[in-house]
């Protein structure tokens, strides 16, 4: 393996590029959404200016579209572990969420139980709240450890009864950036006859996701938080995809995946989404991984995970050096491995909101508010209207850039309490 090439990685996205007369931009914003490469935007521009058409028909760019789709498939197979035909794409994650919520719910019965957790992003548990609400099913949620930050495996034990039918987890948090033991908590619940679903969109940025390890049914993640376009992705198990009736059109495809895909797929971005996977691919070929497709992705990862660890720990480093200030969340760097870099935090005497208009005033863009963890800010008994500071670190971030923000942080705490 080699070092990791973040000159080479910067040089991929324009966005990044000092441009003249225009202010810094330093982008850590990542856990709401990504920059994207050139090779992104050229493919979807491509797609939309040259391969325009619907699908299905007896002509070029029909059938141009056509295998834009599939190869989309393929190249998401490739990221995710499995069979291109255990893919499913569509608008975003919760969009996904919501429509398999109810095709799982055809299956359930009043009384059935469905297991959230108060770590989850809500788009991983309003859907399942709401289901209940209509199917006169009972919720039960499962807190996480405030000691080791995750759902721990006796806690959900303890939750689960002979009426336990969905366990619905995230793999890491969108605010707190711990981890779960997702594959140890995926076989209690398959133990007890429970169908999984796992949202990875915080996890899928630094961590490879591998759904036959994990051995879940179904797996969600967003491609515009891994590099990519606005776009959902949904694994499906196939034994458990081929059971469920899909809402479709009568007419429409009935074959797996795209029976579950309704209506004309946003083609152009299908055609980003390949170009993201092969970004990615691109990657570890530069870090000395000349396999397949799908090793490259591994060997991304493994570089990517190093490099991001390195400056998450100077971040957290800088901020604990700030007085009256809670970091929520993993803090022991021999313990990195259990998280992602998405650091959040709060202050005894100032707003998030306050401090993080400073930040983007001079050019740090970042985020304040609960973020969608709604979950998790109850159960920390933080304010859900202040919510946390929330930074967040890609792997084209460098350590210059968390240098300047630890410095704007600590300056502006020292005006605002100054006042």
């Amino acid at each position: 393996m080699t070092a990791f090439p973040l000159e080479a990685v910067r040089a991929r996205f324009p966005s990044l590029a000092t441009k003249d007369g225009a202010s810094r931009r330093i982008y850590l914003d990542n856990p709401a959404g990504t920059q994207v490469p050139r090779s992104v935007a050229d493919a979807i521009g491509d797609a939309i200016l040259n391969k325009n058409a619907n699908l299905g028909g007896d002509f070029p760019t029909s059938r141009a579209a056509g295998s834009i789709i599939e190869r989309g498939h393929g190249a998401m197979a490739d990221f995710l572990g499995c069979d291109e035909d255990e893919v499913i794409i569509g608008p975003n994650m919760t969009s996904l969420t919501y429509h398999f919520s109810r095709m799982i719910g055809r299956g359930l019965k009043p009384g059935d139980e469905i297991i959230v957790t108060q770590m989850d992003h809500e788009g991983n548990v309003s859907p399942w709240l709401q289901l209940a609400d209509d199917l006169g099913l009972n919720i039960r949620k499962v807190p996480f450890s405030t000691g080791s930050w995750t759902v721990e495996e006796d806690v959900l034990k303890a939750a689960i009864t002979d009426r336990t039918r969905v366990l619905a987890l995230n793999y890491s948090s969108n605010l707190t950036g711990a981890t779960n033991a997702v594959g140890e908590l995926v076989a209690i619940a398959k133990a007890a006859g429970i169908l999984t679903y796992v949202d990875a969109v915080q996890f899928a940025p630094h961590g490879l996701c591998d759904v036959g390890a994990l051995d879940c049914d179904f797996l969600v993640c967003s491609a515009y938080k891994f590099f990519g376009p606005h776009l959902g992705i949904l694994y499906g198990r196939r034994s458990v995809l081929e059971k469920l009736d899909a809402y479709k059109c009568r007419c429409s495809d009935n074959a797996l995946p795209y029976r579950f895909e309704t209506g004309t797929p946003q083609i152009e971005l299908v055609a980003g989404l390949e170009a993201t996977v092969d970004y990615i691919a691109w990657l570890g070929g530069e870090c000395g991984e000349d396999g397949r497709r799908r090793q490259k992705i591994a060997a991304a990862y493994s570089a990517s995970i190093a490099h991001e660890n390195a400056l998450c720990g100077e971040l957290i480093d800088g901020l604990l050096q700030v007085d009256d200030l809670t970091v929520y969340g993993i803090t022991d760097k021999a313990r990195f491995s259990e998280r992602v870099p998405t650091v959040s935090f709060t202050l005894a005497d100032i707003s998030p909101q306050e401090l993080v208009n400073r930040l983007n005033e001079e050019g740090i863009f970042c985020w304040a508010g609960h973020n969608y963890a709604w979950e998790v800010v109850h159960q920390l008994g933080i304010d859900p209207d202040q919510g946390v500071v929330r930074i967040g670190i890609a792997n084209y971030n460098t350590a210059e850039e968390i240098a300047e923000t630890v410095e704007a942080v600590q300056r502006n705490v020292r005006m605002l309490r100054q006042g």
